[in-house]
């Protein structure tokens, strides 16, 4: 029998309590960076995953690719339904899995990993609270070397079926609309400034700024405390939705998942954010 999640989080001591439990599939959703601003590239982290160890019995999923439409001209851009469902199956993925994700950041991609999930009617999945990080540095047992799925297991070849997709995910025009007034919401960009670099246009019209570095408490790698995240998000908390979003769909995922925490049920996150925005910016920004 699968573990039963109470929450979108876990802790590190509730992963060591269930690991090896019955339909429980645990995810490394590392992506790692370079540069920053325009200038930013981003890499698959399989490597480090084999050479630099990862949770034992974890798997790694490919945000960038296996989970990202492959046709899409911006980084991330979220997969339809059937890749989604290859994606998930080739993980030894099933409907009655329980699923934790992790990355060995600030949790940004297994956030946005997460959010994926959740789009498309799986609840069954939580993130690592502290991520890798924490969890490394809490001295717990790491593995080193590839894992081989159960991809080739004809009981789970065929046995992942997404959901119908939800509306969590907003696009441009969602945005325009916001920024205009005709569909209010609250717009949220959860990447720090200081990271977009230089040379691009201005960030959408009418944002509140609620970066990371107010959401992941810098000594622990955690959420910080809900007292804590409820005054990070005071200003924006009370409107009837909330869209988040950051430099490609990443960190806004973040503050989505700090929103679920609080109960906020009215979130959507920007999907291709200001990756999508900068494009091609509309006379209302300007």
């Amino acid at each position: 029998m699968a573990p039963v999640l109470t929450s979108p989080l876990v802790s590190t001591q509730w992963l060591a309590d269930h690991l090896g439990a019955d339909e429980l599939v645990v995810l490394d959703a590392s992506v790692h960076t370079s540069g920053v601003g325009l200038g930013t590239t981003w890499h698959a982290a399989g490597d480090a995953y084999e050479q630099h160890g990862h949770v034992p019995g974890a798997r790694y999923a490919d945000l960038l690719h296996d989970f990202s439409a492959p046709d899409s001209d911006l980084p991330f851009t979220r997969p339809g339904a059937e890749r989604f469902e290859q994606a998930a199956r080739a993980l030894g993925i099933t409907n009655t899995s329980t699923v934790v994700v992790y990355d060995d950041s600030v949790g940004e991609w297994s956030a946005r990993l997460w959010w994926i999930f959740r789009s498309f009617g799986f609840d069954d999945v939580a993130v690592l609270d502290g991520g890798f990080v924490k969890w490394r540095d809490e001295g717990r047992p790491v593995r080193v070397g590839a894992l081989t799925t159960r991809a080739d297991d004809p009981d789970t070849q065929h046995a992942f079926l997404a959901g119908e997709e939800r509306p969590l995910w907003a696009d441009r025009d969602r945005v325009e609309r916001a920024v205009d007034g005709t569909q209010p919401a609250a717009l949220v960009l959860a990447a720090d400034e200081t990271v977009l670099g230089d040379g691009h246009a201005p960030v959408v019209p009418g944002t509140t700024p609620i970066a990371l570095r107010r959401i992941v408490d810098q000594d622990s790698n955690t959420l910080r405390r809900p007292a804590a995240l409820a005054d990070a998000f005071a200003p924006v908390f009370d409107a009837d939705e909330i869209v988040t979003y950051c430099g490609v769909g990443s960190a806004a995922c973040v503050d989505a998942l700090a929103l679920t925490v609080l109960g906020h049920d009215r979130v959507q996150v920007y999907d291709g954010s200001l990756a999508d925005w900068w494009r091609r910016e509309p006379e209302l920004a300007s």
